[in-house]
């Protein structure tokens, strides 16, 4: 989890092929209509996030019933999120990518094909409530190194 830019999907592909584990991108799961919005510029709402987290919730249990492993990159930003899509914290743990504002711009200012607008990561971090109980990783390090942290302790 973390902020757009956080590295969510890089860390969680690497960290999903180094395992042997399913990956799955949150953000395939939100409507177009919330793509739009934030392609805009626009922050999306509790209320605009409700199905986005019901389909999230929805596939964790579902990898879980399956009996199979995966790693799901997700932004849960506010804790409500997270308990929305913990369905069981015996076996789902969250990990949090944490990096300065100035760090993560940069990244994004560098990004192509993403939906997301640049100018909404100020409404992401005055959203972000920093997690309890969950692994905290600064992204300043290689993903390499964030992977084999992630990996240890684990």
């Amino acid at each position: 989890m973390g902020v757009a830019g956080s590295g969510k999907t890089t860390i969680g592909r690497m960290l999903a092929e180094s395992i042997g584990w399913e990956f799955h991108d949150a953000d395939d799961l939100h409507p177009e209509a919330n793509k739009r919005k934030m392609h805009s510029g626009m922050a999306l709402t509790d209320d605009d996030r409700a199905p986005w987290l019901l389909a999230i919730r929805n596939l964790i249990q579902s990898i879980i019933s399956s009996g199979k492993n995966a790693v799901v990159a997700c932004s849960a930003l506010k804790q409500s999120y997270r308990d929305a899509i913990v369905v069981d914290p015996n076996l789902v743990k969250i990990i949090f990518l944490k990096g300065s504002p100035e760090l993560i711009a940069s990244r994004i200012q560098n990004r192509i094909g993403h939906f997301m607008n640049p100018a909404l990561l100020q409404s992401q971090f005055d959203t972000l409530e920093e997690p309890r109980d969950a692994i905290i990783l600064d992204i300043d390090a290689t993903p390499e190194e964030i992977v084999r942290t992630i990996r240890a302790q684990l």
